[in-house]
């Protein structure tokens, strides 16, 4: 396991991060890829799939094409700059897939920030988290099988990991010859934590008791304390975990905001406009495959 910890000046605002990957106590592969660029205020995580190293292929794309952003002029050329090369890195996964017969994709999760402002583009079941004031928020969605049976109502949320369809997603770059990216933006506030994570770790580590181990006072040992817990009930999967906090800078206002669109809001949607219920985790060891 590597962790790394950095401390950042960001416009208004004072930025930690802590970043972590582990291979697991079964893959003999590392498919997840991560991202920490905080001089820029971009933060991913990448979740390959396909086996035979097609995922850690796909993975690694996705974090190549970020890694290559150059230091953008506002929040909104940074928001195209990911989008672009998502769609760029979409593109060429495809292509990569019809040469070698078989599917080349990868989830994606990535957090904007900007000021005061954030914004969380994915694809996939990968996930962001805001934890603020000793409550947790889901902040994306995932796209999945399991999640579309929630929705409609007819599965039970504690009943997802154990479901024989849980590792299968619905959307993914290179999945697909057009990409489709979901977005939600909303406003950061002092002592916001923000974590990003593959589902190595939310298959065995339930949303409140992220909270929970979230709050350790070192950001590294946070984060270190998430993927041992994953580790220590089973590991089956790869487990990757990215921790962001930020407060004011000294000499800044406590909220000052470049907003990434007009109207600033608090988290959008209604799913994540609340604390999220605790959902048990645990699973099988099975490839994500796209449907």
């Amino acid at each position: 396991m590597t962790i790394c910890g950095r401390t950042t000046r960001l416009g208004p605002l004072t930025v930690r991060s802590a970043a972590a990957t582990h291979v697991g106590r079964v893959r003999k592969l590392n498919e997840d890829s991560l991202l920490d660029r905080s001089e820029i205020g971009l933060w991913a995580v990448a979740d390959g799939m396909g086996g035979h190293q097609r995922g850690e292929y796909a993975s690694a794309a996705i974090v190549q094409a970020l890694e290559a952003i150059a230091a953008p002029d506002g929040a909104p050329a940074l928001m195209a700059a990911v989008k672009g090369g998502l769609e760029a890195v979409n593109g060429q996964l495809r292509f990569q897939g019809q040469r070698s017969g078989g599917p080349i994709a990868s989830t994606v999760v990535c957090l904007l920030l900007s000021g005061w402002s954030f914004a969380c583009v994915w694809a996939g079941d990968s996930r962001l988290y805001l934890l603020r004031d000793g409550c947790i928020f889901r902040v994306s969605h995932d796209h999945s099988v399991v999640q579309e049976l929630v929705d409609a109502g007819a599965l039970h949320p504690d009943e997802t990991a154990s479901h024989p369809r849980g590792n299968e997603v619905t959307r993914a770059v290179g999945a697909f010859d057009d990409l489709a990216l979901e977005m939600r933006q909303g406003r950061a506030q002092p002592g916001d934590l923000f974590l990003l994570c593959s589902d190595g770790l939310t298959k065995f580590v339930g949303d409140r008791e992220l909270s929970i181990l979230l709050a350790a006072p070192d950001l590294a040992a946070a984060v270190d304390r998430l993927i041992a817990t994953a580790l220590e009930r089973g590991g089956s999967d790869n487990v990757t975990v990215v921790a962001v906090s930020c407060q004011a800078a000294p000499g800044t206002d406590d909220v000052d905001t470049l907003v990434l669109k007009k109207r600033p809001t608090a988290i959008e949607g209604s799913h994540a406009a609340a604390p999220m219920a605790a959902v048990p985790g645990s699973g099988g060891n099975a490839d994500e495959s796209v449907q």
